[in-house]
């Protein structure tokens, strides 16, 4: 199943020291997005906010929040088809009589 999400992210909210650079020259910065069950009151189901270290973490350090957005497209499995017609096994008999054959 894939979605697709709109985020908006406050760039005032982003930490600088924690931008990357990459040899190659390009930057980057992790984020954590998380993707609710159930939307806000403002229609928002996705929460984003800085990464945390592996310390941050286990210090229980508050999560800097620096965006929110919703689920806009969902494609959902589609369903198994079922057989439009349904068929009876018609019962086999041992009686050499009764074969159903025409010869």
């Amino acid at each position: 199943m894939s979605k697709l999400i709109n985020l908006s992210i406050d760039l005032t909210k982003i930490d600088k020291s924690k931008i990357n650079n990459h040899p190659n020259g390009s930057k980057y910065y992790s984020i954590t997005v998380e993707l609710k069950d159930e939307a806000d009151a403002y229609g928002n189901n996705v929460s984003a906010w800085n990464a945390q270290t592996k310390e941050e973490r286990a210090a229980k350090a508050n999560r800097q929040f620096i965006g929110n957005g919703k689920v806009i497209w969902e494609n959902t499995p589609s369903q198994t088809a079922q057989p439009s017609v349904s068929y009876q096994a018609k019962p086999i008999t041992n009686s050499p009589s009764d074969d159903g054959l025409p010869f």
